[in-house]
């Protein structure tokens, strides 16, 4: 651990950081051991231990290993067509007494969001949105 006086942010370098995954990779060693033999928290032990940087040479080739293996083709059967906005109807079922909600949201096929707060009549939200399709 290298830092600089009245630094409070401690720094290790590489060296030290692949020493201290090493030590984890011992039999009986837990990752909280080595912790608090470094005096560091075991979250940043495990943070460097996926970091492939400080990994052991055998981990470091399996990963590349998988990483060569490269696309994989892809057909798509029975895919369903998108419908256009005129082909969507907004409909809801007869009500006897209005109905209301403190809160919509409503995210369009094409990606925009109608976000309505407050106690709203949910007739409104539903003339709101046929609105939009043309």
């Amino acid at each position: 651990m290298a830092g600089k006086k009245g630094q409070k942010k401690r720094f290790w370098s590489d060296d030290e950081k692949r020493s201290i995954c090493a030590q984890t990779r011992a039999s009986g060693v837990s990752v909280a051991q080595v912790a608090r033999r470094n005096s560091m928290n075991a979250n940043l032990i495990h943070k460097l231990l996926r970091n492939l940087r400080f990994a052991s040479e055998e981990e470091a080739g399996e990963v590349l290993d998988a990483t060569e293996a490269g696309f994989v083709p892809v057909e798509i059967a029975d895919a369903m067509p998108v419908p256009s906005p005129s082909d969507i109807r907004v409909s809801a079922p007869p009500l006897t007494e209005p109905v209301s909600a403190q809160r919509v949201d409503i995210t369009l096929s094409d990606g925009r969001r109608i976000l309505v707060e407050g106690t709203t009549a949910l007739s409104a939200v539903l003339s709101l949105v046929e609105g939009l399709i043309p």
